[in-house]
C-alpha cells in the first residue's frame, strides 16, 4: 500500500452517499434513508428485517436501497455505515446500541460469540503477503518503535513486553509523559512504527504516524478498516476486526494478530532466542523473578 494514495478528505461518506441520492428514492427508500441520517448508530446493528418494521417497509425494500447503492447487498450497506458510526459513537451510545442488543440474550454467549466472529472475519480477510512483508521489515529494522493509546495501550505494551526480549531496539512510546513527537525526535527511513488504535481513534497515535511517515519511516498500522486515519499514513496496514458490544472494545482479534506477529518474528529469530532465553533462565533464577515450586 502506498501511504500517500489516500486523501482523507476525497472520499464521501456513507451518509452524504446516502443524502445525495434522496431525489432518487422511491417513496419507502426515503424512509429508510431519513431513518439511517438521523438514527446510524442503531442503523448499523440492525438486520435487513429489523429495519424496515421500524421505518414500516418490508425486508426486500431495505435490500433494493443497499443494490441502489451500489453494494452488493444489505450486508455491505450495513458494514459501512458500520464503520462509520464506530467512529462517532459515544460511549454512552455504545452503551444504549449494546442494551438493546443484549437485552434478551446471555451476555456471556453474546459477547464470546462476537469476539469468534471478529477472529473469523478478521482471519478471512488479513493478506499473508502483507504480513510477510511487515515480519521482514521489523527483522531489519534499526529501531522498532510502538504506539497504542487508551485501550490500545494494552496492545503496545504486551507487543513491547514481548519484542524487547528479541529486539534491543524497542521503543514503546509513552504517551503519560511529554509529547509524544518528542520520543520520535529522531526516528529515520531504517526505523519502524506500530500505530495501534481502534474507534474512537486516538488524535495522538495519528499524530505520530503522519510525523514518521514524513520522516520515511516504515509505518505499520494494526486497524480496524482500511479508512482509518491511522491507515492513511501507512505502508501495510493488518485489519482487526472489532464490533463492538458494549462502551468496551474487542480486542480480541487485534491480540490475535499481535500474537502471531510476535511467534512469526520468534521463529524467524530462533537461534539467537533460544540463547537469550537460555539467559534470561538464569538470571529470573538468580533474582527470584517467579515463585519457586517445592
Amino acid at each position: 500500500m502506498n501511504k500517500n494514495s489516500k486523501d482523507s478528505g476525497s472520499t464521501p461518506t456513507i451518509l452524504q452517499i446516502i443524502n445525495e441520492n434522496m431525489e432518487n428514492y422511491s417513496k419507502g427508500q426515503r424512509r429508510i434513508a431519513a431513518y439511517i441520517l438521523v438514527n446510524y448508530d442503531r442503523a448499523a446493528y440492525m438486520t435487513a428485517t429489523r429495519l424496515g418494521k421500524v421505518v414500516g417497509v418490508s425486508e426486500s425494500t431495505v435490500v433494493r436501497f443497499a443494490t441502489e447503492l451500489g453494494f452488493a447487498g444489505y450486508p455491505e450497506l450495513q458494514d459501512a455505515i458500520r464503520t462509520f458510526a464506530k467512529r462517532k459513537l459515544t460511549s454512552l451510545q455504545r452503551i444504549t446500541i449494546a442494551d438493546e442488543r443484549l437485552s434478551n440474550e446471555n451476555v456471556l454467549s453474546a459477547v464470546m460469540e462476537s469476539d469468534m466472529a471478529n477472529l473469523k472475519s478478521t482471519l478471512s480477510g488479513i493478506c499473508t503477503e502483507t504480513f510477510e512483508n511487515i515480519v521482514d521489515s521489523l527483522l531489519k529494522a534499526r529501531n522498532i518503535y510502538i504506539i497504542g493509546v487508551r485501550s490500545s495501550s494494552s496492545l503496545a505494551s504486551f507487543l513491547s513486553f514481548y519484542f524487547s526480549l528479541m529486539f534491543p531496539n524497542v521503543k514503546l512510546i509513552n504517551t503519560n509523559t511529554g509529547e509524544v513527537i518528542e520520543q520520535l525526535l529522531w526516528i529515520n527511513k531504517e526505523d519502524v512504527i506500530i500505530g495501534i488504535s481502534f474507534p474512537r481513534y486516538s488524535k495522538r497515535t495519528v499524530d505520530a504516524m503522519r510525523f514518521a511517515s514524513i520522516k520515511k519511516a516504515t509505518c505499520i498500522a494494526i486497524t480496524d478498516s482500511e479508512e482509518s486515519p491511522i491507515a492513511m499514513f501507512a505502508d501495510e496496514v493488518l485489519v482487526a476486526k472489532n464490533d463492538i458490544t458494549s462502551f468496551v472494545d474487542s480486542l480480541v482479534a487485534p491480540m490475535s494478530i499481535i500474537n502471531a506477529l510476535i511467534v512469526a518474528v520468534g521463529r524467524a529469530k530462533d537461534s539467537e532466542i533460544s540463547k537469550t532465553f537460555e539467559e534470561l533462565e538464569g538470571i529470573w533464577d538468580q533474582y527470584d523473578v517467579f515463585e519457586k515450586h517445592t
